[in-house]
């Protein structure tokens, strides 16, 4: 989910609970005056300022406020502000979104012009040739036409005014910026399963950890590696490698928070930008999935059932271009339910596409690696957490107290979650489920049928499940480990999960 409209007080809010309070997709035309640029006198500061309003909820997604930029500046400050309608229970609306283009364009697409984007999270940013605001990239502020991006959000009358003033500083050139993005493996290390949260924010877009903090936060959590998925934006990746220790993954990425839905751009190569602004009646999304596909990363469907229609899905639910499907996002709720729901009866249909489970953690109170993936693979590296995404040889834990081994076995074959079996129609497999940290929990094992098999952890949190089951009448086995509302009574498939433990992709046994 996207934290990025708080009210005015910035406090950090409950996630599922903003997001049911709805972030509808409402946007006006601006009428915009424009005041004369003015120099500053000794301080050498050319000063342009855009004032208008939103009043209309039909207006478009986007405007640009064009301003020239000189020969000679080394800073740019830009500041705005609107006016947002505080309703009182942690949402506000009439919200003007902020990003900036420089010289280069600003056309769809158009990466090489891109500088910077914070959404609703920031009142001000700076650039200079050496250093930037989080969200935004540092470097050679060329002369031309720049453009200032405002992206109004929940525009209900009687709307908002905003003042955007662009303040450009004329001296000297500072250093130049280096970046440092992070390696894209661990030496060292083999064959495992390691585990990972790869939809996470900090600073650079709306969320409140810096890098190192949340590098903390993750280790503490138990995992292996993160994403880094800041909204709109690939600022981080630029410097990554200034925080992560050795014997640690960081994956480049960016959460691409489109007005009909969001997806995770993961595995990109660092100080890489995705572009955002589309809606599903653009057709534009197979544009920049094949841009991620040909950088060789991959995109995945983020929160799909979402109670909120521009966050949650909105490009088609045949997921086409996308390689998987976070089926858990944070807390378990009922549309992670609603999305694991629907994701079986596509495998019941023979579609399969594999699922992962990330925290979306923006703030301390949301925790990081609740939910995570544990990923089947052959060394600590980004092509081998992307090949285990891909193939769905993963699953889901609510944490890494929660361990988990999904067998099926013929003869000397074994498969395990994203494996085919390749078993003939008349073999019988036997297929067994084991798992530790799951107290409270009943465990059941699911096929194309229904239940198939369950149990009930003991004393100590854990539970076994031993049975054997016919190839030709059972295409695919999957498993997960739930904790019901009440007492544990029967573990089929009618009693339902309040809070999921773990949560497996299928073995497909023929």
């Amino acid at each position: 989910m996207c934290d990025c409209h708080p009210a005015p007080d910035r406090s950090a809010l409950d996630r599922r609970s903003l997001l049911r309070l709805g972030a509808g997709v409402v946007t006006v035309g601006a009428l915009t005056t424009v005041e004369p640029a003015t120099a500053a006198g000794k301080d050498k500061v050319i000063k342009k300022v855009f004032r208008g309003e939103f009043t209309d909820p039909a207006t478009a997604d986007w405007h640009y406020l064009p301003f020239t930029v000189p020969k000679g500046v080394n800073k740019i400050h830009v500041e705005y502000d609107y006016t947002p309608t505080d309703t009182g229970i942690g949402i506000s609306y009439n919200v003007i979104d902020i990003g900036i283009f420089d010289s280069s364009g600003n056309g769809l697409g158009n990466a090489e012009g891109f500088r910077g984007w914070s959404g609703g999270a920031r009142r001000e940013f700076k650039i200079r040739t050496g250093r930037a605001t989080p969200g935004y990239i540092a470097g050679p502020l060329t002369p031309g036409e720049w453009h200032i991006l405002l992206g109004p959000y929940l525009i209900n009358p009687p709307g908002t005014p905003y003042k955007v003033v662009v303040s450009m500083h004329l001296g000297p050139q500072g250093e130049d910026f280096v970046p440092e993005p992070a390696l894209q493996a661990v030496t060292g290390t083999g064959p495992g399963w390691y585990r990972g949260d790869l939809h996470l924010h900090t600073v650079h877009s709306d969320g409140k950890r810096n890098q190192p903090q949340l590098l903390k936060a993750a280790r503490d959590a138990g995992l292996d590696f993160i994403g880094s998925s800041d909204h709109n934006t690939s600022s981080a990746t630029y410097v990554w490698g200034r925080h992560v220790p050795d014997d640690f993954l960081v994956i480049n990425g960016e959460e691409v928070t489109t007005r009909s839905g969001h997806w995770l751009a993961m595995g990109l190569p660092p100080m890489t930008w995705i572009d955002w602004r589309y809606r599903a009646e653009d057709d534009e999304l197979g544009r920049f999935t094949d841009r991620v596909h040909e950088l060789g990363g991959v995109a995945i469907v983020a929160h799909p059932y979402n109670p909120v229609p521009s966050i949650r899905w909105g490009h088609g639910y045949d997921y086409a271009g996308m390689d998987a499907i976070e089926a858990w996002n944070g807390p378990w709720t009922g549309d992670d339910q609603t999305t694991v729901n629907t994701w079986h009866n596509q495998l019941v249909a023979g579609e399969y596409i594999p699922i992962v489970g990330n925290s979306d953690s923006h703030t301390e109170s949301q925790t990081v690696g609740l939910a995570q993936s544990v990923y089947r693979m052959e060394t600590l590296s980004t092509a081998a957490v992307l090949e285990a995404i891909k193939g769905g040889h993963a699953w889901i834990a609510e944490s890494s107290g929660v361990d988990l081994t999904f067998t099926a076995t013929l003869g000397d074959d074994v498969a395990e979650c994203g494996d085919h079996l390749g078993a003939a129609p008349e073999d019988l497999v036997q297929v067994r489920l084991s798992a530790s940290g799951v107290a409270g929990s009943f465990a059941r094992v699911m096929g194309a049928s229904g239940v198939l098999g369950f149990g009930v952890a003991d004393d100590d949190g854990a539970v076994t499940i031993e049975m054997t089951v016919p190839a030709g009448t059972t295409p695919f086995v999957r498993a997960e480990i739930g904790r019901p509302k009440g007492d544990v009574v029967s573990p089929v498939e009618g009693t339902p999960i309040d809070k999921m433990a773990a949560l497996t992709n299928p073995i497909f046994l023929s």
